[in-house]
């Protein structure tokens, strides 16, 4: 399912139930072609990112999360879960960070319309 907000190009796909994610773990879910983690802060907050790491294919939703950081499970390269920013070493880009919502007991995340 998913519905297109005209005003920003978005489109929101419906990626999982809201309490499939908890605190202190990554989620990983794949919309069409794209990966991407989902991730629950201490604050409650949700957040949604890429989730290979830029330095070598690996999945961050199965990495160590720290506070508001994910830790590459391969060679320990750091993302900020809530903007995708890059902390190395060894990856030296950043990830893709997508909007996201909740709905009911759905969370939704928002991709570039194609």
């Amino acid at each position: 399912m998913s519905d297109i907000d005209s005003q920003t190009e978005t489109v929101w796909h419906v990626a999982c139930a809201a309490d499939r994610v908890v605190e202190g773990e990554g989620f990983g879910v794949k919309i069409g072609e794209t990966r991407i983690g989902l991730y629950r802060l201490e604050d409650g907050s949700l957040h949604a990112i890429g989730d290979i790491c830029t330095h070598e294919f690996a999945i961050l939703s199965e990495g160590f999360v720290e506070g508001d950081q994910i830790e590459c499970p391969l060679h320990q390269a750091m993302f900020d879960i809530r903007t995708g920013k890059c902390f190395g070493p060894l990856a030296d880009r950043d990830l893709p960070a997508f909007p996201v919502r909740v709905e009911g007991n759905d969370i939704l995340i928002g991709l570039p319309k194609a």
